[in-house]
């Protein structure tokens, strides 16, 4: 039986790391995740999900504020782990953690490196348009997702799959993938491979500044970034001084004589011109009011003319 240091914090991370208890070939011997943090309106101080997941299993949680301090190291090092996985932790490992394990430190990525490293993967590729993804197990080095490539696996986007969505499932493709890595590491089957700098891509966490929609835009691109932004942070215009978040929608149409950023109601669809097409909202809520979808909000807002949206 192998054994392991698991570092995760994420929603992502948790099958993963449940695969790993599950599993009959490895003893998990301690769970490293990020400190908790408050959330919501009343900022309640909330465990990371798997630190949940550990303390049901009744594995030990570690959260230290750094892995920089020598106390970080010794923790970790006094268990002599054959390997440390990493999903989603939100830390760089430094050099010394790295150099613990009998068979390194191994990541599971969003995306199919050497494209999209760096935070917000799932989200990225679905903001870009992108029309296939996956999941990549790495071995871990001092840079920024640019270990050798160990193990993928694909899958392809669907045209209206949200990043939720699509952070779900792959987050569901991880622990074969790592139980397979895993295995292959151990056995001396799996041969490190280089990633092409050429083709390395990089990418940055999410705000909710990104996510206000401009109308100049493609009705395309603008679809993709409504689903790279669901469920947070979110796109957003104005309409009439007041915020409207924009949960779905699709493309309309590819051609439009009209003002780019002008709403409008034809035949009961609630459509917004673009710089190039027309898109259409499916659900949308207002400023101060319930999440709806568009016939809903149309019965209460009346769009009989052309509106302006910043």
């Amino acid at each position: 039986m192998k054994s392991v240091v698991f570092m995760g914090s994420p929603d992502f991370a948790v099958a993963s790391l449940e695969a790993l208890i599950a599993s009959p070939d490895y003893d998990v011997k301690l769970v490293v995740s990020q400190t908790d943090k408050p959330q919501g309106r009343k900022q309640i101080l909330t465990p990371p999900p798997v630190k949940q997941t550990a303390l049901q299993h009744g594995v030990e949680v570690y959260q230290p504020a750094s892995l920089k301090n020598p106390e970080a190291y010794e923790k970790i090092a006094a268990l002599h782990p054959d390997f440390i996985v990493v999903a989603a932790y939100g830390k760089i490992l430094p050099q010394n953690i790295l150099d613990i394990p009998k068979y390194g430190c191994v990541n599971l990525h969003g995306s199919l490196l050497p494209k999209y490293r760096g935070a917000a993967p799932i989200q990225w590729c679905v903001i870009n348009g992108e029309k296939k993804t996956g999941v990549t197990t790495m071995l871990m080095d001092a840079g920024l997702d640019t270990g050798d490539i160990l193990l993928t696996a694909e899958t392809p986007i669907d045209e209206n799959e949200t990043a939720g969505e699509l952070f779900d499932r792959l987050a569901q493709m991880c622990p074969p993938l790592l139980l397979q890595t895993l295995e292959g590491l151990a056995a001396g089957a799996i041969l490190p491979k280089k990633q092409n700098e050429d083709d390395a891509t990089y990418v940055g966490v999410l705000n909710k500044e990104l996510a206000v929609i401009d109308w100049n835009r493609s009705a395309e691109e603008i679809h993709n970034k409504v689903r790279g932004m669901n469920p947070w942070p979110v796109a957003k215009t104005v309409l009439n001084g007041k915020t409207v978040k924009i949960f779905s929608g699709c493309v309309f149409s590819s051609e439009t004589n009209r003002k780019a950023g002008e709403l409008y109601n034809k035949d009961g669809n609630l459509l917004v011109s673009c710089g190039k097409g027309i898109y259409r909202i499916e659900e949308l809520q207002m400023e101060g009011a319930r999440r709806m979808h568009a016939a809903d909000f149309l019965r209460g807002h009346p769009v009989s003319g052309v509106i302006e949206l910043e």
